[in-house]
């Protein structure tokens, strides 16, 4: 149980990867606050988390607004007390080359991969602070670190995830708080599933050990980062892509 207690905040935790996390904090332990945008997701994850004998608190939430974010943690501060951990989970792809990408679509994925991690870690801050605890885990992408073709705007949003991951970190790090990114390669969810079979194919080749991620493989290294075993590891960036980009 190496989050026995602990109180967890997961953007975008209603399905997927979120909901993954979710369930691989409160098997260790950790009582969890779920935010996501789709409000049926969030309730049906919420229940699934509590059926593993934690406490969940299903939030509603738009990343993009930090009047919203603000409220959130309030929320979840008012049910649990604290805050001890931020995963920002939350993304969308909008891809297109960028000759046919439309403002829109780069500002939608600005405003909630990049924005959205902002806005969270602004509101949770105060908090952590207070208590001179925390861990802040961003879900990055290796496409932030290597770019991809039609993926301008969303390697842009997990670059600048990165960016903002060591700065945060610096500045909070003598209040024992660390900021870490973590960096997916090629992930199963249902986004990645609906990539054409020759992309998959494509993609496949290019992993040495021969095979896509699972979201659990994800969820044991956001546990890492979120427990005490992590505690002399700040600012970092930690790939997890079977070896994709090397």
């Amino acid at each position: 149980m190496r989050v026995s207690g602990r109180v967890a905040w997961i953007t975008g935790g209603g399905r997927g990867l979120g909901k993954e996390i979710a369930r691989m904090l409160a098997r260790e332990g950790a009582h969890c606050a779920l935010a996501d945008v789709n409000e049926a997701d969030v309730q049906a994850a919420a229940e699934e988390i509590t059926a593993l004998g934690v406490q969940c608190l299903p939030v509603v939430l738009d990343v993009c607004s930090l009047a919203h974010c603000e409220e959130a943690a309030n929320k979840i501060v008012d049910k649990f007390g604290k805050i001890d951990i931020l995963v920002n989970n939350a993304g969308i792809t909008r891809d297109n080359l960028l000759l046919r990408m439309q403002e829109k679509d780069w500002d939608a994925v600005i405003a909630v991969n990049l924005k959205g991690t902002f806005n969270c870690t602004k509101a949770v801050l105060k908090t952590m602070l207070k208590q001179r605890y925390g861990k802040i885990v961003n879900v990055a992408s290796i496409i932030g670190l290597m770019g991809n073709v039609g993926q301008a705007n969303y390697a842009a949003s997990k670059a600048g995830m990165i960016g903002f991951t060591k700065s945060v970190a610096k500045e909070v790090a003598s209040r024992n708080i660390t900021v870490n990114a973590i960096a997916p390669g090629f992930i199963a969810t249902k986004m990645t599933d609906i990539l054409p079979e020759d992309v998959k194919q494509a993609m496949l080749k290019q992993i040495p050990l021969g095979r896509f991620g699972l979201p659990e493989d994800v969820a044991k290294l956001v546990l890492f980062l979120a427990g005490d075993e992590s505690s002399y590891l700040t600012g970092q960036v930690v790939q997890i892509d079977g070896g994709m980009l090397m």
